[in-house]
């Protein structure tokens, strides 16, 4: 059974704006509260600070940057707020695009993919318990967390390719994707984290989908709400590779274009609440475990108010 939770549709400026989408999870049908990587407020302390205010909700991140943490203080603080919240906590890393690298480590990684798995097997040992000796090649560490009950951590990776998406079949709980249509999952990341959950000898991770919607209203145009909520993603390299192979011909010079080819690859959904709900239906029959919620076009365009109602509407409807 598909689930679904809710993403923080804006980026935090004080820890109290966190808390009508918390208190969402708390009173609703919705399974999390998610957020992606913040430069305003850091995600572990807006929900820390809002689980300090009462609101003790599972949370997840849909992710965070590798290059920001260490792996040692990346277990560390995704443990913290565990035992803060007393809930567990899905905590998804990725390495974010190259320039992003670049601009904080001097040099890209030459393979994001090996990063990712030294990166995730660090943290997986230290929440386990262990005593890491680990020498990769970009990340080490030789310690351990002090020893302390918790609730758990489930361990997420970002995956937009194929080949990210084997490598979270070999050492990740769950597979974290963004803009990704449906039938791209189906046909295109499921078949790759079958084939690395099977190399590794494990079970397949559940896949966790972050999908941008709105509702049909009179003052929305699709493709607007579908520019102010994916702009950035429309323009990097990355995101644009994984849209192409899915079929929705991105072009880097017409971002509007880009926009409407969006809405119509289905890698932004619209429409009035049952075709909205047939929509969604899609990601469950093409094996998505959790459908994350996400309304950021409609609050960057609307504001919270906006973004608020679609999201109870929404969670109404599929509950």
């Amino acid at each position: 059974m598909t689930k679904y939770s809710v993403l923080v549709p804006f980026l935090p400026r004080r820890p109290e704006q966190l808390l009508p989408y918390a208190a969402l999870v708390d009173w609703t049908a919705a399974e999390r509260l998610w957020q992606g990587q913040s430069m305003l407020v850091d995600p572990f302390q807006g929900f820390a600070a809002a689980a300090g205010s009462g609101f003790r909700v599972p949370v997840g991140f849909g992710v965070t940057l590798m290059p920001l943490r260490h792996p040692f203080e990346a277990a560390h603080q995704v443990r913290s707020l565990a035992m803060a919240t007393g809930h567990p906590v899905v905590a998804g890393f990725g390495p974010g695009g190259a320039s992003f690298q670049r601009s904080l480590l001097g040099a890209p990684y030459a393979s994001p993919l090996t990063a990712a798995r030294e990166y995730l097997g660090i943290v997986r040992g230290l929440l386990n318990g262990e005593t890491v000796q680990a020498e990769g090649v970009y990340f080490s560490c030789h310690g351990a967390l002090a020893p302390s009950p918790a609730p758990a951590v489930e361990l997420g990776l970002g995956v937009l390719r194929p080949g990210m998406a084997r490598v979270a079949g070999a050492v990740a709980d769950c597979a974290i994707t963004w803009l990704t249509p449906a039938s791209y999952l189906r046909d295109t990341v499921l078949p790759a984290l079958r084939e690395g959950a099977a190399a590794a000898g494990r079970p397949v991770p559940r896949i966790v989908a972050m999908v941008p919607l709105a509702l049909r209203r009179p003052d929305r145009a699709p493709a607007e709400v579908a520019l102010a909520s994916n702009a950035p993603h429309l323009a990097a390299p990355h995101y644009i590779d994984m849209l192409q192979r899915a079929g929705i011909a991105v072009d880097e010079g017409d971002t509007a274009l880009s926009a409407r080819r969006l809405v119509e690859g289905r890698g932004f959904l619209h429409g009035d609440i049952d075709g909205l709900v047939e929509q969604l239906a899609e990601y469950r029959e093409a094996g998505v475990d959790e459908v994350v919620l996400n309304t950021t076009g409609v609050f960057n365009l609307h504001g919270h108010h906006a973004a608020m109602a679609d999201l109870k509407t929404i969670l109404a409807a599929v509950a």
